[in-house]
């Protein structure tokens, strides 16, 4: 392996790395909040990806079926919930923002063809504004029943929604793959190192995000309001913060992250309505050398995915996610020796 090829496996390891950056992330943010692993992370960026490619021919996503089904059954969970806790006056603010909302936005979407069939960015608009109801949704019909059992059961829950969405999205996207047309053609040359600008704009997009959650956790009365309810949720509703409301937030950002993820990777990987569960393991794994709650950690354990990825397909493409995957055992290891174990109580 010489140098040019060794630095276009790096660049493309960075790119892939830097969509595993947001997705990370937004896994850590989910988790830290509502002590959730949403494991349907990768398969809300994959639906993306999906929602986009069908904007761009021309058709009414599937997503749009998907969010009213999330829609129907939210609301009925809620209003049930409301009538046992004899709370029947909120059942009016219930159906506004569990099932007014979510089919308002699929009215804009399917009312605005003419607009974005001439734009992307309206396309890639109208894709973020579909997806953004589908994590708190599901928070609503899955999650929130059972907020406080322990994290396992938590977990073992996550991975059979995953299962549900792949159905899910079978019967709603199709199995056909797609991919999008790129954002740019343009390309960089640095004396003989060639920079796509996808992978380019990849990268500054992870870094932008990055930067505005950042700024969204310091600078933001509801950025610091779920950096509480991280610590300490008990702590958090005894000065005024409710957790349910933090979790919902976190889970809007957790979409509004995947979706970009979903658009960034969706010119460069075919999709399929399955795509996203690896893309949400290898996340999980730069999640996992964060220790699941430093974003720091996150970040640079996720660059390092994608670029030991990056080389393992060079060097054996048949077991480059064995060697990814691999990474986890040694680092469950280290984690289990150097962190002090305390047993898991109830908080409420």
């Amino acid at each position: 392996m010489d140098f040019d090829i060794a630095s276009i496996l790096a660049i493309d390891g960075l790119a892939s790395g830097a969509i595993y950056v947001l997705i990370a992330i937004g896994t850590v943010l989910i988790f830290t909040v509502t002590r959730v692993v949403f494991i349907p992370f990768g398969d809300i960026a994959a639906f993306t990806a999906l929602t986009l490619a069908a904007l761009e021919m021309g058709r009414l996503p599937g997503t749009a079926g998907l969010v009213v089904v999330l829609a129907g059954m939210a609301t009925l969970v809620e209003v049930v919930a409301l009538l046992r806790n004899g709370r029947a006056h909120e059942i009016p603010g219930a159906l506004l923002y569990y099932l007014a909302l979510p089919l308002a936005l699929v009215g804009v979407v399917w009312l605005s063809e003419p607009l974005y069939q001439s734009s992307m960015v309206l396309r890639i608009l109208f894709s973020l504004i579909l997806i953004l109801p589908i994590a708190p949704l599901l928070d609503r019909i899955v999650y929130r029943p059972i907020a406080d059992a322990s994290v396992l059961m938590l977990l073992i829950v996550s991975m059979a929604l995953h299962f549900a969405l792949v159905g899910l999205g079978l019967l709603f996207f199709g199995p056909e793959g797609v991919r999008t047309e790129p954002m740019t053609d343009a390309i960089f040359e640095f004396g003989s190192i060639m920079i796509t600008g996808q992978a380019a704009l990849i990268m500054f997009a992870a870094v932008l995000f990055s930067g505005l959650l950042y700024l969204f956790f310091d600078f933001t009365l509801i950025g610091k309001s779920l950096r509480a309810t991280a610590v300490n949720r008990s702590g958090a509703r005894l000065m005024g913060i409710r957790p349910e409301r933090s979790g919902t937030i976190a889970y809007i950002v957790g979409s509004l992250m995947a979706g970009v993820s979903g658009i960034l990777i969706a010119p460069v990987n075919t999709m399929f309505y399955d795509s996203g569960f690896l893309l949400g393991l290898r996340a999980f794994v730069g999640a996992i050398i964060g220790g699941l709650v430093s974003y720091p950690g996150t970040a640079i354990g996720s660059l390092f995915v994608g670029v030991l990825e990056s080389f393992a397909s060079f060097q054996s493409s048949a077991f480059k996610d064995v060697i990814v995957f691999s990474l986890l055992i040694p680092i469950l290891i280290w984690r289990s020796i150097v962190s002090v174990h305390t047993e898991e109580h109830d908080e409420e």
